[in-house]
């Protein structure tokens, strides 16, 4: 036997090695007709190529998935991204989807929340929760999860600028609980880079933006060891108008750069690595998502062993939450978005995603209804139960087309992250302007073939109905939630210890423009019940304000 097999051979006993110590779920995987189905096929590459390029379930460098037996041993996260008016109104359709067997949370904010304004800010009037729950302090939050064990379910939380604030929020929260941060599982997407990309949901420059979130990642690495301290997300710059490539691309070297500054403030690399995790959007072209996501494995994981030197191969795995393509959901015919979001998260779950969340009709529209949410939940457990895609994994692997179109994005990744290099990096080439031109670009280009037709969407540009009435349900956001939201901090206010609350905002001043940790300082003042607002305004004065270049 050449020593090549002997290589191969030895990668693959270890591998049947892994699939037997690992948990199995307790299903019939045959085929509907009663077929036998195995876990894993090969392909007809070389041995060595095979390793090098594919490599076994839950071994480097994870093209063919994270796992050893996928999702054999545990189906992905179905989580439905939730949040609407007050903290009370989520906290109600929070029951109704755990309920209908979701099996974790997902936070939506509205936008004061997002930009860090409290109800009643001059800048929040008329959004208070209409594009997402308001959560103004921990008073709010302690409402949103009324009788949710955080003991027991993992919690994401869609939430950047003012991450920190929530986060301090949620450790709060829990303790009251009775729940210790070590018993927190959850993610915080927590990532300042796509928005200062496409999002454009900052509050703080650049450079002290990054200087929190590695506050972040030491304080979470040690106090919060079961919890994803940053979701690098590629979502939103998909959403923006990127390509599949550039959203592989950008998103990998945002989170090189996350990487890059943990180590520079002294952090070692395993320490805090297990705990990245990733956030992709699923499109409409059905195989090359499929072939971005097996990519982005390849890629991190032969990034983070040989560039930044990490040893623990867990380091290695990119473990990724997929949302499906809100751009992609048309108000022609919303009906028909639910198919749309079928094919999207069949395309998230044979690229072998960690956690999914299933787009609703009717979200181009509004908000979702409880009846359209559900929908979308049931198509997530149809794919799981029905098709039959979950006994085998990576059952796409092999395949000539999605192996070239997986090389093909590697490569293309790979030229990207050059010409960053060569702009001296991602906050220097956020600040010239650098990415938001090419998504500019390539949206542009997008849009240019839908007008002339050489790309077809379902009822907008081709199988239009003329006169069409929209003749589904839609959730409505009154001027009642901002009332009852701007009442709510009146009356938090006139109850809480002001000397206390305004020693704890000081506290978080002086955090700021020291060079100790800024979490403790911001944890107590969020106990203090110390507003959303109240602390972004100690912040920014210390940090400041900024504000981006303009491109053409």
């Amino acid at each position: 036997m050449s020593k090549k097999n002997q290589v191969f051979n030895k990668a693959y006993e270890q591998w049947k090695s892994e699939v037997n110590s690992a948990p199995s779920r307790d299903y019939n995987f045959d085929t509907v007709s009663g077929q036998p189905v195995d876990l894993l096929y090969l392909s007809d590459k070389a041995p060595q190529e095979y390793l090098d390029q594919l490599g076994f379930p839950g071994q480097y460098p994870y093209t063919r998935g994270v796992h050893p037996n996928m999702y054999r041993g545990r189906l992905w996260t179905m989580r439905q991204f939730s949040g609407f008016a007050t903290p009370r109104e989520t906290n109600r359709r929070f029951r109704f989807l755990l309920e209908q067997g979701q099996t974790g949370l997902s936070v939506a904010y509205d936008m004061p929340t997002l930009m860090g304004y409290d109800p009643g800010h001059p800048f929040a009037l008329g959004e208070v929760g209409k594009c997402g729950v308001s959560v103004a302090s921990l008073a709010d939050m302690e409402i949103l999860f009324d009788q949710i064990d955080l003991g027991q379910i993992s919690v994401s939380q869609t939430i950047n600028g003012p991450a920190v604030i929530l986060l301090a929020f949620y450790i709060a929260v829990a303790e009251l609980q009775g729940v210790s941060p070590e018993r927190l599982r959850g993610t915080l997407q927590n990532d300042i880079l796509k928005e200062f990309i496409a999002q454009k949901e900052w509050i703080f420059p650049p450079e002290p933006s990054m200087r929190i979130i590695t506050d972040m990642i030491a304080f979470c690495t040690t106090r919060l060891p079961q919890f994803n301290t940053i979701s690098i997300s590629g979502y939103h710059i998909r959403e923006a108008g990127s390509t599949a490539v550039q959203e592989l691309a950008f998103t990998l070297v945002d989170g090189f750069t996350y990487v890059d500054y943990a180590q520079k403030a002294g952090l070692n690399v395993d320490d805090f690595a297990p705990r990245l995790s990733f956030f992709f959007n699923s499109h409409l072209d059905f195989f090359e998502e499929i072939a971005k996501y097996r990519a982005a494995r390849r890629i991190w994981a032969r990034h983070m062993k040989e560039k930044y030197g990490a040893r623990d191969p867990r380091s290695w795995k990119l473990r990724f939450h997929t949302q499906t393509a809100g751009c992609s959901l048309t108000a022609q015919q919303p009906e028909i978005n639910i198919a749309r979001t079928g094919f999207q998260a069949l395309a998230a779950v044979l690229g072998g995603t960690q956690s999914l969340h299933t787009n609703s009709m009717d979200e181009t529209l509004a908000l979702p209804t409880a009846k359209a949410a559900e929908i979308a939940l049931r198509t997530q457990q149809l794919i799981a139960f029905e098709t039959g895609v979950a006994n085998v994994a990576d059952p796409l692997g092999g395949s000539w087309y999605v192996e070239q179109l997986t090389d093909k994005m590697e490569a293309e990744a790979e030229r990207y992250f050059t010409e960053i290099e060569q702009l001296g990096g991602v906050i220097p080439a956020i600040e010239a302007g650098y990415f938001q031109r090419e998504i500019a670009h390539a949206a542009s280009e997008y849009q240019r073939k839908i007008d002339s037709k050489r790309r077809i969407v379902v009822g907008v540009n081709e199988f239009i109905k003329e006169n069409e009435q929209i003749e589904i349900s839609l959730l409505e956001i009154g001027k009642e939630s901002e009332e009852v939201q701007y009442k709510a901090i009146a009356n938090l206010k006139a109850r809480r210890d002001e000397s206390y609350v305004n020693s704890t905002l000081a506290a978080v001043q002086a955090a700021c423009a020291s060079e100790d940790n800024l979490i403790p300082a911001i944890i107590e003042a969020a106990k203090a019940y110390a507003t959303l607002g109240e602390i972004v305004a100690a912040m920014k004065d210390v940090f400041g304000e900024w504000q981006e270049t303009t491109v053409f």
